[in-house]
């Protein structure tokens, strides 16, 4: 049993490994405009990653909200791709500067330690950081104005939440497999449609869709989803890697996300 587990954890550390050497391998092929910025925000430094795509006119930002392991390059490389289907990216590093020493998810010498300090943050600085990385993407002068919000995993349940504090200031809340709130009347506040994308074998998550749906409807609250049978939790991610054979579930899942995703920005 002891080797079994051993076993287990190497390949979950594999995985990850490949994940950021594939991730890393895409930024640095990306012929797109990235920088690091700073917003001010719970007496600290935010740091922010913002990827641009190559156009000739104004338009819409999507604040990237990260996994649970932090802004990771995976996060990173996911805000490249916004760009390239035409978007500007905003990817605040919410753990950032959070830490004595510690100023990026990059400085964390394991993404155990990283994910330990993301579920450390206080719910009410990860509003106010949000808030503020949403008023820096809503001035940005290369966009029009309007933001989406995308996050995975724990950001998924972020994205979920910050519907119920942003009122009118997003077009969309969008949920990769993360839970919405537990309580019912915090949906009540929502004031944006909700769209959430589920892999089939994640009952974690899934078993929670009834009641954010049963309390959306109660509202009167737009929230529509898709449930990609054979997929599992992070097949955002998981179904990025180049390598998986084209009838992977996870790389099925992630393909016809990113279609579904794209149709979703472009109808505002």
């Amino acid at each position: 049993m002891k080797n079994l587990f051993s076993f287990v954890l190497l390949a979950l550390f594999s995985l990850s490994a490949a994940a950021q050497e594939y991730a890393q391998t895409q930024l640095e092929n990306s012929p797109r405009h990235h920088e690091w910025v700073t917003i001010n925000s719970n007496d600290r430094e935010l740091h922010t990653f913002v990827a641009y795509p190559e156009v000739d006119e104004p338009v819409p930002v999507v604040l990237v909200i990260h996994e649970n392991r932090g802004l990771n390059t995976w996060a990173r490389s996911f805000a490249d791709q916004v760009a390239e289907h035409g978007y500007i990216a905003v990817a605040p590093d919410l753990i950032s500067n959070t830490k004595e020493g510690i100023e990026k998810t990059s400085d964390f010498a394991s993404s155990d330690e990283a994910r330990s300090a993301l579920y450390d943050l206080d719910p009410a600085n990860v509003t106010t950081d949000l808030i503020n990385a949403l008023n820096y993407a809503k001035s940005l002068t290369a966009s029009n104005g309007k933001v989406f919000v995308v996050g995975f995993c724990w950001g998924g349940f972020q994205s979920f939440r910050f519907a119920t504090n942003a009122g009118d200031q997003i077009e969309q809340a969008i949920v990769f497999y993360g839970t919405g709130p537990q309580e019912k009347e915090a949906y009540q506040t929502i004031e944006v449609p909700v769209f959430g994308f589920y892999g089939g074998n994640d009952n974690r998550v899934n078993s929670t869709i009834e009641f954010s749906e049963n309390a959306m409807s109660e509202f009167g609250k737009s929230y529509n989803y898709v449930i990609y049978e054979g997929a599992g939790h992070a097949f955002m991610r998981r179904g990025d890697d180049p390598s998986l054979p084209a009838d992977d579930a996870n790389k099925l899942a992630r393909d016809k996300a990113w279609e579904k995703l794209k149709e979703l920005l472009a109808t505002n």
